[in-house]
């Protein structure tokens, strides 16, 4: 304890000593600001982690004349949580895969009981330096961005379990029958629990994209039935190493994590529910690339994904171990051959001949639409976390070497803003303690560097002024608040620690960073008034979710997220059915400041979904995405951008 005390103060030093930088601002707001489409002046996206639609939304219920598409709703579960009616169609198969990889291999037999959940990641107790901390000293001194209400729930929820073994404390955990299943209360709303797999080709895998699956209602045929199956066979990857022997569902810790959900018909995530009841939830919001937090963040700023170059604007091949091989090992039944956190992440998805390609390109190529891959031949494209290839001082992050992507020269939303002289700012919590922390040494630095999508490119990370003028840690967020200085786009993302992020956080804890923010928004009424706020997460974590995906590109989309549109524009309690990701809130800044694509290839491109009488969450026009503009109810409607 006393280490932990003296290296707090050592914490508490470094952050008051960062750099006179680290909480400089803009001079002023953009030119253009103003100048907009509809009534809002600024536009707010906070992105937390790891949490599909149906596992936080799967039994909520709207308001009188609104419908939602949920477990409830389409009888797969009861509002006390029990199976509902439908409860097969959730139901998970084994699959075997043995020589190369499938996104939907051969079936071996359904589960009766899908495997156990297992506690991978968890934290089994009390500490001193990350949640649940021991003492509300050393929460408030690593955390400033929650509610008052919501700080003690930073001490709280350990599992009291050993990390990678059945988490008993799930009720009826050897047998939950074949589909989704409850978490809650066995495992409390406050509690920590497991992490599922959510990695590029794993979620390819899990969500069992195949033609033969199509019908009209579902004409992309993913059937989401190999979740648990994908979790106890690779989970998070081999990262080139052999197999663990033996071969049993808790080998990779996981168990069937990803069929849980929680039930806000018993209390489960309160705010979030008010949040939806007050304002405008989206059931058709989807993560934009199939897998994990970097890649997400990328394609929510770029619009795009990013590939390997020399650093310098020019396409470049990865080393061997950097490449995605997800074949299984010869003897291994879907033991990827190089898929791991310090291994492969890059396809070259233009070539038919690198492992795992085909099975998504073909595939693609198979749909009565076909989707065009969108990958440019001889670009290695970025599919995982990877760092950025910058500190955060613009130095080159060599530090990382294996485990970094060199400076990207793609063109992302930033440049459209500062082209069109309109403010925007990243607003990553514990930033400053990021800039003062080169070797990674501080325990309580939990900023995110592989979510700032801006810390990838060398345009703003080689210019000190646009460092300086567009990334801040959130302290400068709520002094922009409180001065009423926001600028017009605001991405705020918040610390390890609150993010809601399965294991190392807990949903609770987001929804205090969210309830900080709209607190402090609601009482400043000027700034309220012209403000949207989008409350959304980077993916669905490798939970389970029932609702269709659209195929876009060989990238994604993957499963949905949640989506809530809060602003005085959005009140109503409505539910939103536009077919959405990451990148609709890109077209809806582009067309309330009249701005162009990013790019002739960027997703901003695509339509806005037009869709059947019958099924509005399907688009006919695909690939199309929502801008996102008819979530709101605008005095009068601007022309479409």
């Amino acid at each position: 304890m006393a280490a932990a005390l003296a290296l707090l103060g050592i914490t508490l030093i470094q952050a008051q000593q960062a750099p006179a930088h680290a909480g400089s601002h803009r001079d002023a707001q953009g030119v253009h600001d103003g100048d907009t489409a509809s009534p809002i002046k600024h536009v707010i996206v906070i992105i937390g982690e790891n949490r599909s639609f149906d596992h936080v939304y799967a039994t909520y219920t709207p308001r009188p004349g609104q419908h939602l598409a949920n477990l409830l709703s389409r009888g797969i579960v009861n509002a006390d949580g029990t199976p509902g009616r439908n409860h097969a169609a959730s139901a998970q198969r084994a699959a075997t895969d043995t020589r190369r990889y499938a996104i939907s291999p051969a079936k071996a037999y359904a589960y009766l009981n899908i495997p156990p959940p297992g506690t991978h990641d968890a934290p089994s107790a009390p500490s001193d330096t990350k949640p649940p901390f021991a003492s509300m000293a050393a929460a408030r001194a690593a955390e400033h961005g929650l509610a008052e209400d919501y700080y003690p729930f930073l001490l709280t929820g350990a599992t009291g379990l050993a990390d990678n073994v059945i988490d008993t404390r799930i009720a009826n955990f050897e047998n939950l029958g074949p589909g989704v299943f409850q978490l809650t209360p066995a495992v409390g709303y406050d509690d920590y629990a497991a992490s599922p797999v959510h990695r590029f080709y794993q979620m390819w895998q899990q969500t069992d994209c195949s033609v033969a699956h199509a019908s009209a209602a579902n004409p992309s045929g993913c059937r989401s039935d190999l979740f648990a199956w994908v979790e106890v066979s690779v989970g998070v990857g081999s990262n080139g190493k052999p197999q663990p022997l033996p071969v049993t569902h808790m080998s990779t810790g996981e168990g069937s994590t990803a069929l849980e959900f929680y039930n806000m018909q018993r209390g489960d995530a309160p705010y979030l529910k008010e949040l939806a009841d007050r304002y405008t939830l989206s059931d058709n919001m989807h993560q934009s690339v199939q897998g994990g937090t970097g890649a997400n963040h990328i394609m929510f700023g770029f619009a795009d994904a990013i590939w390997y170059s020399d650093g310098h604007g020019r396409p470049a091949i990865p080393a061997a171990d950097q490449i995605e091989n997800p074949d299984p090992q010869p003897g291994t039944d879907n033991w990827y051959d190089e898929d791991g956190y310090t291994g492969g992440s890059y396809s070259a998805c233009a070539d038919l001949s690198q492992p795992g390609v085909p099975a998504v390109v073909n595939y693609l190529q198979s749909l009565p639409r076909p989707i065009n891959p969108r990958c440019e031949p001889g670009h290695y494209y970025l599919l995982n976390n990877i760092n950025p290839g910058f500190n955060a001082d613009g130095t080159l992050a060599s530090r990382y070497s294996a485990f970094t992507i060199p400076p990207s020269s793609v063109r992302h939303i930033g440049d459209v803003l500062m082209q069109a002289d309109i403010s925007f700012s990243y607003f990553g919590a514990d930033w400053n303690i990021y800039l003062g922390d080169p070797a990674a040494a501080n325990p309580y630095d939990a900023y995110c560097n592989v979510c700032n999508p801006f810390q990838y490119a060398s345009d703003i990370m080689t210019n000190p002024a646009l460092r300086q003028a567009h990334i801040h840690d959130t302290d400068v967020f709520y002094r922009d608040i409180a001065a009423e200085t926001l600028p017009a786009v605001a991405i705020v993302k918040p610390s390890g620690f609150v993010d809601g992020h399965p294991a190392s956080s807990k949903l609770d804890l987001f929804e205090g960073f969210v309830k900080k923010i709209i607190d402090e928004l609601r009482a400043h009424p000027q700034l309220w008034s012209d403000t949207a706020i989008f409350v959304t997460f980077d993916e669905g974590g490798g939970y389970y979710d029932s609702g269709y995906i659209q195929p876009l590109d060989f990238f994604g989309d993957g499963p949905r997220i949640p989506l809530l549109i809060v602003s005085p524009y959005s009140e109503g309690g409505l539910v939103n059915h536009g077919y959405a990701d990451h990148v609709s809130i890109i077209k809806f800044i582009e067309r309330n400041w009249r701005l162009k694509p990013i790019t002739a290839r960027s997703r901003d491109n695509f339509p806005n979904p037009r869709t059947r009488r019958d099924n509005p969450y399907v688009p006919i026009n695909s690939p199309a995405l929502s801008d996102l503009w008819d979530a709101f109810h605008f005095p009068q409607r601007a022309p479409p951008h």
